[in-house]
């Protein structure tokens, strides 16, 4: 069963995506173990049966060994590089540390591909730990770069909450086709596989704790980019990985060629949210992750979407959002931000307890022993239901893998959200300086630099995509691509016409079709179609320019 509907379907859209889709009806039906509980399709919410649970936490599968299960499902890859630097031990009781190993034999050598077994190839593929200044700081990345060919575009994926880049399976091969490119997809620090240093705030300051929380991820971006040698470069952001992408364009400017956003949390604004340091809770779009049926989604075709939008007609006018952000201000101001209605259903009290006490969900995994495979299987059963069953096997396991280790990265989410899963501080206040900061003649950002010696930035392409029956507010991004092609404007009235010429800004919005939050697997083919469309148009603007 898909998101519920109205009789109206030019109601607010919000209404459609604060509502919370359930579970298919069929997982009511049995309370039965069976291989249809597992797959989510039948069964209670948790639908690994106690048995099986205990055998996964039994079998104590490294987090190195279930991605390379993972990845083993890449098309024309039959074995992926694994570097075991990092998750190649089982988690303890007390949790992995995720220690770093500087053993020669942990270091994976890349695999090609030749053009005999692979028809888009010949490509090479790598998997490495990049090791960062901070004591205990690296990030693991996984890599693919046609061969024979020079490649001036570096495209780099940042993935969502707690999760890692194995869930960028899907894509890598569909992506890597394009001529020139070099794919990139990292595991934020904390999380994935990368390194899982404490993680502390130290400033007292709300605004000072919250910028203190987006830094931990978007400094170690940086200092990625550097090791790497990467001037420029195309930044994909997921969820969490969309906020960070945001937080890192306007904290490092300078060095996107385009900014894309699949179904990024924290765009709208909440008065809960903005207003409070422990706010209350507002309405849930969050619980709507652990309890959508994705066989549903992807199966489903949201009827309150007219037909000419899902065949040729304007995907970027879904539901008439656009109109609605531009109209539904009650303050009478042009920028289309209006504070949300007030919360239809709050959150249970001791899951706000839990959140303002930064109790992670991943903290009740490790604490449960051999009941933390079925409580995964609450989440990833429905996750991966539209999945071959092995390939759902193979991203439980992965997923549980990820889960049980130490706490690092996932303990910034609490001074980053509030309850609900609306920011602290929201995007929209900020996303219009994206591609718009002043920085060196050098073209490197600055704060420092005399006045002389700084030029404003010439804009950049953002594209915000969204699941046709995405959890998240697609108005908010609606509202974000007006407020981004506004600044433009407003920019652009004092211009020179040198600087009006160079002006590369733009921003839209996407849907992916019959696909939910997670665009990128649940429409991956789509995803994968509009990515590379998006690709070619970097390399084309970068040529001309």
């Amino acid at each position: 069963m898909a998101a519920a509907t109205t009789n109206d379907s030019n109601d607010d859209i919000r209404t459609r995506t604060q509502q919370n889709p359930l579970a298919s009806k069929r997982a009511k039906q049995s309370n039965t173990p069976t291989d249809d509980n597992r797959k989510g399709k039948v069964g209670g919410y948790f639908t690994l049966g106690y048995k099986e649970g205990f055998s996964q936490w039994w079998a104590n599968v490294p987090a190195a060994a279930a991605e390379h299960a993972v990845l083993s499902y890449i098309p024309y890859l039959r074995k992926p590089p694994t570097h075991t630097q990092t998750g190649s031990a089982p988690p303890s009781t007390n949790g992995s540390t995720m220690s770093i190993s500087d053993s020669a034999d942990k270091v994976a050598a890349p695999v090609r591909t030749n053009s005999f077994e692979d028809p888009f190839g010949p490509r090479q593929w790598h998997s490495q730990l990049v090791k960062l200044g901070g004591k205990g700081h690296a990030l693991n990345e996984f890599s693919v770069e046609r061969l024979g060919e020079a490649h001036d575009q570096n495209l780099v994926m940042l993935h969502g909450y707690g999760a890692g880049l194995g869930f960028f399976y899907k894509n890598f091969e569909g992506l890597s086709r394009v001529p020139g490119w070099k794919v990139y997809a990292l595991d934020l620090l904390g999380m994935g596989r990368s390194s899982r240093p404490p993680f502390r705030v130290h400033a007292k300051d709300r605004q000072k704790s919250i910028t203190e929380a987006e830094d931990w991820f978007v400094d170690a971006l940086e200092e990625w980019r550097v090791k790497r040698n990467i001037d420029r470069f195309t930044l994909l952001g997921h969820s969490l990985g969309g906020y960070m992408a945001v937080a890192y364009a306007l904290k490092y400017p300078g060095h996107l060629n385009k900014l894309i956003l699949a179904s990024p949390v924290g765009i709208p604004e909440d008065p809960y949210a903005v207003n409070a340091e422990m706010p209350d809770p507002s309405n849930s779009t969050l619980t709507n992750e652990f309890s959508q049926d994705q066989e549903a989604i992807t199966e489903y075709s949201n009827p309150k979407l007219p037909e000419a939008t899902k065949t040729a007609g304007d995907n970027n006018n879904f539901l008439n959002a656009r109109s609605k952000a531009q109209r539904s201000n009650p303050n009478g101001d042009d920028t289309g931000n209006t504070p949300p209605s007030a919360p239809r259903k709050p959150l249970p009290k001791w899951l706000t307890y839990l959140w303002d006490a930064n109790i992670s969900p991943f903290s009740i995994v490790r604490w449960s022993g051999p009941l933390g495979p079925r409580f995964v299987s609450g989440w990833t059963s429905r996750r991966f239901s539209h999945l071959p069953p092995d390939e759902a096997q193979a991203l439980h396991t992965y997923a549980y893998s990820l889960f049980r280790q130490r706490g690092s990265g996932e303990y910034a989410l609490a001074y980053i959200l509030a309850p609900g899963a609306f920011a602290r501080s929201p995007l929209i206040r900020r996303i219009h300086g994206v591609g718009r900061q002043m920085i060196s003649v050098n073209g490197t950002g600055t704060s420092s630099v005399a006045i002389a010696q700084q030029r404003r930035e010439n804009g950049i392409p953002v594209v915000l995509m969204y699941g046709e029956n995405d959890w998240m507010d697609i108005a908010g991004g609606y509202n974000a691509e007006q407020e981004m092609n506004e600044e433009k404007k407003r920019i652009l009235k004092t211009a020179t016409p040198e600087e009006r010429e160079n002006d590369r800004g733009s921003a839209k919005c996407l849907v992916i079709k019959k696909a939910g939050h997670h665009v990128y697997l649940d429409g991956w083919e789509e995803f994968n179609k509009v990515m590379r469309e998006e690709m070619m148009d970097v390399s084309g603007q970068t040529k001309i320019g």
